[in-house]
């Protein structure tokens, strides 16, 4: 199992969680973070940092964003990786 990065992220882009993950799985999106499924040691330091709460375990994630388990997935390998703070999207 993965933690994943969902909806609530797309438009804004915190990365208040990239800068606690001891395993650097985060990978930035023209548009939201994704977590590489296969680096994400389900450590969960992420989670609490996340301002727009976009962060949940696989097994937590709401019904209506299922699909962001495999659009981690997808995307995450195509993007890349994202190991300190930038500014965010929803304050530009």
């Amino acid at each position: 199992m993965t933690h994943v990065v969902a909806k609530p992220c797309h438009g804004c882009r915190y990365t208040d969680c990239v800068v606690v993950c001891p395993v650097e799985c985060f990978y930035e999106g023209e548009q939201m973070l994704y977590i590489h499924p296969d680096e994400c040691i389900d450590c969960e330091a992420c989670v609490p940092e996340c301002p727009v709460e976009a962060i949940f375990y696989e097994d937590d994630l709401p019904e209506e964003w299922r699909e962001y388990i495999e659009i981690n997935a997808a995307e995450a390998p195509k993007c890349p990786n994202i190991t300190e703070q930038k500014e965010p999207l929803a304050d530009r």
